[in-house]
């Protein structure tokens, strides 16, 4: 009986993909969760939806199992516990909502474009051109994706397709040049340090162009009603604040990261030198480089909504809409084939634990949690009695940092903002009620440094494996207090002399 016991243990252990002690931390943190009385103002249900939340998000970060597995199981759980819904029929349509959100369905068709970089080749010739120009260290190589981000920002409406769908690919494609490939187990010779970078001056450039992310026209919306309409943030005026600060942030970023997670192959010497004879091998561009240039051509030109700039606002196209139609044009010219879609495991996977954790947000928003939690900050800074200099420093961190719930900056930015930024105008002084604004508005984009689940741009950049998740933490921790910090002083700074206040 024993020997039957212990060689079913043994079996179970090989078969079944989690890891035990991890499962048992997480399986006690959801009881606990749910032993622990319901908070006052809270239904029952939502504290239900929280406890599967976190215990979500614990398991993810312990690694219990494949996050696309951890994903599932929560979509199993809220359907079985009904906790959204009083019918098992309801209780999964909540479960499976998010699968229809056109930002999801944004971040799998960019991985899917970003496929043909990898086969027509011409990834490999844009990763080699910035080599020839920037390659002697690889920070340079950082400064340059940086550089092409914020070139890209203005008129790139979807940080996702600026970050995930035309930057990302070309990282990718430097680092395959140097052999710096997750699959090899080489991601550190370069990779980890360029996707970092990739990623981190997304956040900075998003909040330094009222057109470079898709929530920032809500943020102008919510900062006019907080401030009585006093004060509007134009595209000008918008750009003017954010653009020293954002700037700064941005030459500090590639060293601090280079500080925070070192290349292995610092120095190259011999690149330059390597990619130009590479590039002279290839030859001219192939017609299926041509198609694919085209395409990215084609979509920088929709997702920057310049139709409807010249010919009016008839001709705006939904950013997925431009993804898919840039996906199609792949397809039937050949340059992608169907299989090519069915075998990008990656997008598919995203797919999955995405939504599900984007699923799980909005229902903590549907179910009154959020506005829940942002009456009780407001409550205990009154009852506190604290000055309005750390009333405002508390109600920037609270609203930065309670991004860790969320998995989309546009759900985050319509569920809290609008309620801290009116706390807050109700709290300072009306002499600093702008730079409290100012700081809020930049806070809504730099909190999108802070998880692999935080805005479209992160899950693509973090399944590619380059970056370990206790790396992306960490360094996106580091990297948010410090833009916070620069905003608040060089910003502050700045907005003082433009008479700001």
């Amino acid at each position: 009986m024993f020997l039957k016991l212990r060689a079913s243990l043994r079996y179970f252990s090989e078969v079944v993909p989690f890891r035990l002690i991890p499962a048992l931390i997480t399986t006690a943190v959801l009881a606990s969760l749910l032993l622990m009385p319901c908070p006052a103002g809270l239904d029952p249900k939502a504290w239900a939806l929280v406890a599967i939340f976190l215990t979500t998000i614990v398991a993810i970060i312990l690694k219990v199992m494949p996050i696309g597995v951890m994903a599932m199981m929560a979509i199993v759980i809220v359907a079985l516990s009904q906790v959204t819904s009083p019918s098992s029929k309801g209780a999964m349509a909540d479960a499976l909502s998010s699968f229809s959100s056109p930002l999801i369905w944004l971040i799998v068709v960019a991985i899917l474009i970003s496929r043909g970089l990898k086969k027509t080749g011409l990834g490999s010739r844009i990763g080699l051109m910035f080599i020839a120009l920037l390659g002697k260290r690889t920070i340079g190589i950082g400064y340059g994706l940086t550089i092409c981000e914020l070139v890209l920002a203005p008129f790139t409406p979807s940080n996702t397709a600026r970050g995930g769908g035309i930057v990302h690919p070309i990282m990718k494609s430097i680092a395959t040049a140097f052999k710096s490939d997750p699959a090899d187990g080489t991601q550190g010779k370069v990779g980890t340090y360029l996707a970092l970078v990739n990623y981190h001056a997304n956040p900075i450039t998003s909040a330094m162009f009222l057109t470079a992310t898709a929530p920032n026209p809500l943020v102008v919306e919510f900062v006019a009603k907080a401030s009585n309409q006093t004060f509007h943030l134009s595209w000008t005026t918008w750009a003017l604040c954010m653009v020293l600060p954002g700037l700064v942030c941005l030459l500090v970023m590639p060293l601090v990261i280079y500080l925070l997670s070192p290349p292995l192959l610092k120095a190259t010497p011999d690149a330059v030198d390597y990619a130009r004879d590479e590039l002279k091998r290839m030859g001219p561009l192939t017609a299926k480089e041509k198609v694919m240039l085209g395409t990215f051509g084609l979509l920088l030109v929709l997702w920057a909504n310049l139709p409807a700039l010249l010919f009016g606002p008839s001709l705006t196209l939904d950013p997925t809409v431009v993804a898919f139609i840039g996906l199609f044009v792949l397809i039937i010219t050949g340059t992608l084939d169907w299989d090519d879609v069915l075998s990008e495991k990656s997008a598919w996977d995203t797919l999955i634990w995405f939504g599900a954790l984007v699923m799980l947000a909005e229902q903590l928003n549907k179910l009154g949690v959020i506005a829940w939690g942002a009456a009780a900050m407001n409550d205990a800074i009154v009852a506190s009695g604290m000055g309005w200099m750390a009333a405002g420093t508390v109600l920037l961190l609270a609203f930065v940092f309670s991004h860790y719930l969320f998995a989309s900056t546009t759900a985050h930015i319509s569920a809290m903002m609008l309620a801290f930024l009116v706390v807050g105008a109700q709290l300072l002084p009306g002499a600093y009620l702008v730079p409290f604004l100012l700081m809020m508005t930049a806070g809504s984009s730099i909190m999108m440094t802070l998880t692999h689940y935080a805005t479209g741009t992160s899950p693509i950049i973090f399944g590619s494996g380059y970056v370990t998740m206790a790396t992306w933490w960490r360094v996106g921790f580091v990297m948010c207090v410090l833009e916070l910090v620069i905003f608040a002083v060089i910003g502050g700074a700045w907005w003082k002399l433009l008479g700001y206040w």
